[in-house]
């Protein structure tokens, strides 16, 4: 499955273990923000989501959000939590995530995309050569056409569970 396929497959963002994405090269995160870093059709951000981003810079890491949305709200999370935001990202297609890459400074091999969708999040990352980190969803919610995809995306991780 190539392309389709995260190099990480992680619960949360708050499970994702840091140091190995840093051994691994990685100083930059293009992070996705509904269902990832927070529930769709929300715009509070979790707790403990807002501790594991506070903590980042003291990992060495550095973070943008990249986001298909285009609402009002999206700009107000990013600016409560403290980052960057790409909105109208149009996912999976190169322009954000390179947009992306310039706000932090980065480029593919010290990036990576962490998402909770395989046919925007890994595969914009993979088409551009960064490291992928998928996430499982953070509510059932959501559009009906990502409802669609969903279903595919279980085919494609048929037998693999998070790592943690």
């Amino acid at each position: 499955m190539g392309m389709l396929s995260p190099d990480f497959y992680y619960s949360s963002v708050t499970a994702i273990d840091l140091a190995v994405l840093r051994q691994a090269g990685v100083r930059h995160l293009l992070i996705d923000l509904d269902n990832t870093l927070m529930p769709r059709d929300s715009s509070e951000v979790p707790p403990e989501v807002r501790t594991w981003v506070n903590a980042l810079p003291d990992t060495g890491m550095n973070a943008c959000l990249v986001s298909n949305n285009w609402h009002a709200h999206v700009a107000s999370v990013a600016d409560g939590i403290g980052l960057p935001i790409v909105t109208r990202a149009l996912k999976p297609f190169p322009p954000a995530f390179r947009k992306g890459l310039r706000v932090l400074g980065g480029t593919s091999d010290t990036t990576a995309v962490v998402g909770d969708q395989i046919f925007t999040d890994v595969l914009g990352g993979n088409l551009l050569g960064m490291m992928t980190v998928l996430v499982l969803p953070q509510s059932t919610s959501d559009l009906p056409h990502t409802l669609l995809l969903r279903r595919a995306e279980r085919r494609v991780l048929a037998g693999r569970e998070p790592l943690a």
